[in-house]
């Protein structure tokens, strides 16, 4: 039996302790709502981010039949209806359906847990790297940072369920193969870079720019300080084949057979025509298109989208209201980095430090140019940075303490400025208490509907809520947390924001042309590729449908007698009252003429949860001030009169009352105080007579166009009627 090394039974031990500290304490989220109620569903856990349930989804049909069919994407395509977006073929999905297969647990649990145990892997990779640069206390030590720091943290917690869970442990496994392969030559190293790129192309296809900037590096390393070492254009050339635009079984293939290739001797003398080869097949295949379009969407965005062909619409860009998409602080980019701002500027001198110490390590700038380009496009990249940092802090720790007297003051000094650099991570981790998507309630609203609806209905609502509608109630949604582009979100945006009568036709017309869209692309999806057919967005393809050059002509036409298609399917409203929150938001995506992208004025929407009951004057907050004694309202230093003041409230009987008071119907503005959930809301005729308003919060729907089908103060769920 071959005796174990020192190093080794080291190494195993440290990945061991840090493995087992990132998992407990993702677990303290467990321990703080264990037996909360409203966070469970069938006595599991839910998971807590949005763009789970997609995935989720996946899973669960995947998971819902078998097939014989022999063709990869066809197989995957017997387990869901057509045009609804399942992910069958994502390998978040499909590993998570794996798991479901092999372990002997719920669906939920699996999904809750999955994050836990598979983004700790990220101290394998950690420690690893640092066995590389003997300094194996550096790679524990960063391990236990880089596991726990702030945004790593808040992507990869417990019932996090999404493809962050390896998004950073891959490229760390990528950097640990490439550092081992520049040190060693050994030809191992070339056939576990290529797989880890497989792997990481498999799950996250938009590891691309990652995966390019690493093979830049080497090839600069290689034409400016290596350029006769034969092993380095090998590792380029299978990188290449890995990286080719091409499926993924035949990318496995071009490896597997570049590595046999590659791994004999005599072929070395032709590896300058593998190189070439491996080139023209890589610009062939797809070149850098993918990184710019990634460098598109995330840093040159615009707030107004513009078509570039047809009626040249304009269209509001979502990604001005995500917040992982804008700039941040640099104390936020501090923080989600390493915890503090003071742990970050050491962790950037130490990285630097560590750079001149150990060159090899200049192979991770990729990794933390990635990590700050947050600093400009979005607080979701600093997690990239995490690990690399970690490294600087560590590396700084373990110089400092190696200058200590005796072993027990070195072992001491690092334990104490370990727990230092922790500690603000800890505190985070223990204060970052983040609900669940739904609740328990909005969820069995859900699933109550699924025992209604077919499958080929849709559900109409936001996109925040498109995922787990799909998951939960088993539907088609018109839009959803991947599908949200100004062109898809201003029919929705119309639907919830402007009054019943219009809102239904629209509602009927983007349905109608999403089912007409999709049938479109699947007969001329070849032409469309090659761009010899364009299709046009819902709205201008129903414009030009009217005989119409103006969206604005259409909108209009809204409102008259217009003839509609033929509904083919049930369309649902699912309105949460969540969605006050996001209300204005909601609005802005429609509030636009299309022709010429100018924002409309703003409705007036103004909401209080904290007021103040002051005798003769109601404090709603900011400035904002309900005079009882005659009903005004006074907005700053201007007092106006209220057109009505409307009182809601569940009775006991759980049925749902609104009490309306007019006033004075020269005004704009109404008040409406909701009892039931502590609020009042100050709005204005557009926002009051929406179809949001009317049919969530009043409870005035036109009963010859819905019938209400599910009722609870968390959402209301109503059925079109015509």
């Amino acid at each position: 039996m071959t005796n174990i090394s020192h190093e080794t039974k080291l190494t195993l031990l440290y990945i061991a302790l840090a493995f087992l500290f990132s998992v407990a304490l993702r677990f303290i989220w467990v321990v703080q709502f264990s037996g909360y109620e409203p966070f469970y569903f069938h006595d599991q856990f839910m998971i807590n981010t949005n763009d789970g349930y997609y995935w989720a989804e996946g899973a669960r049909d995947l998971l819902s039949g078998t097939s014989t069919n022999p063709s990869a994407k066809e197989f995957f395509d017997t387990f869901h209806q057509l045009n609804d977006r399942s992910p069958v073929h994502s390998a978040a999905s499909q590993l998570t359906a794996f798991f479901a297969l092999i372990f002997p647990s719920s669906f939920e649990s699996i999904i809750f847990y999955m994050p836990v145990f598979l983004s700790s892997l990220i101290v394998i990779t950690i420690i690893l790297i640092a066995k590389s640069l003997k300094n194996l206390e550096m790679g524990l030590i960063a391990a236990l940072l880089a596991s726990i720091a702030w945004s790593y943290y808040n992507r990869t917690m417990i019932g996090y369920y999404d493809t962050d869970m390896l998004n950073i442990v891959l490229p760390m496994f990528l950097l640990w193969s490439i550092i081992w392969a520049i040190q060693t030559n050994k030809n191992i190293y070339l056939l576990l870079t290529a797989l880890d790129i497989l792997v990481y192309r498999w799950w996250y296809p938009q590891s691309y720019s990652l995966e390019f900037s690493f093979f830049g590096l080497i090839l600069v390393y290689t034409l400016f300080f290596d350029k006769k070492n034969i092993y380095n254009y090998k590792l380029l050339s299978i990188m290449l084949f890995a990286m080719m635009g091409l499926d993924g079984f035949t990318r496995a293939g071009l490896v597997l057979v570049s590595f046999y290739i590659l791994n004999k001797k005599q072929f070395d003398q032709y590896i300058y025509y593998i190189l070439g080869l491996a080139i023209t097949i890589f610009l062939i295949s797809g070149g850098l298109s993918p990184i710019i379009g990634q460098l598109e969407n995330y840093i040159f965005h615009d707030s107004v989208s513009v078509a570039d062909k047809g009626l040249g619409l304009h269209f509001f860009t979502v990604m001005q209201t995500i917040r992982e998409a804008g700039h941040i602080p640099f104390e936020t980019f501090a923080n989600r980095i390493s915890g503090h701002t003071v742990t970050f500027i050491i962790s950037f001198i130490g990285y630097l430090y560590l750079l001149y110490k150990h060159r090899i390590m200049l192979f991770s700038i990729p990794l933390v140019g990635l990590g700050f380009l947050a600093y400009v496009g979005g607080l979701r990249f600093t997690i990239y940075a995490v690990p690399i940092l970690a490294f600087g802090v560590a590396f700084l720790i373990t110089e400092f303490a190696s200058k200590m007297p005796t072993k027990k003051l070195k072992v001491l000094s690092m334990i104490m400025f370990t727990l230092a650099v922790l500690y603000p991570n800890y505190k985070h981790i223990d204060e970052y208490r983040v609900p669940t998507v739904f609740n328990t309630q909005e969820v069995q609203v859900l699933e109550t509907l699924k025992n209604i609806a077919q499958r080929e209905d849709y559900v109409i609502s936001w996109w925040d809520y498109g995922y787990p509608i799909r998951y939960y109630a088993d539907v088609k949604t018109l839009v959803d947390g991947g599908k949200h582009s100004g062109s898809v979100n201003f029919p929705v945006s119309y639907i919830l924001t402007h009054p019943q009568e219009v809102a239904v036709k629209m509602a009927i017309l983007d349905v109608e042309y999403t089912e007409k869209t999709f049938l479109f692309r699947e007969k001329y999806k070849e032409e469309i590729k090659d761009k010899n057919i364009t299709v046009f967005s819902n709205i201008e393809q129903i414009t030009k449908d009217y005989d119409l050059n103006d969206t604005n002509d259409f909108l209009a036409l809204l409102g008259t007698d217009i003839e509609l298609p033929k509904k083919t399917r049930d369309i649902y409203f699912y309105l949460p009252f969540k969605m006050l929150n996001i209300y204005p938001t909601v609005t802005v995506f429609s509030n636009i003429n299309l022709m010429n992208g100018k924002q409309g004025k703003q409705p007036f929407f103004f909401m209080s949860r904290n007021f103040k009951d002051a005798g003769d004057v109601v404090d709603l907050g900011s400035g904002v001030r309900l005079n009882k004694k005659d009903m005004s309202i006074t907005i700053g230093k201007d007092t106006l009169k209220l057109r009505r003041f409307v009182q809601t409230a569940y009775k006991a009987d759980k049925t749902y009352a609104v009490h309306e008071q007019l006033l004075d119907f020269q005004s704009n503005l109404s008040l409406i105080y909701l009892s039931s959930y502590n609020m009042f809301l100050l709005v204005d005729e557009k926002v009051y007579n929406s179809l949001y308003i009317q049919l969530m919060i009043l409870d005035k729907y036109d009963k010859k166009l819905f019938e209400k089908i599910i009722d609870n103060p968390y959402a209301k769920v109503f059925k079109l009627k015509v």
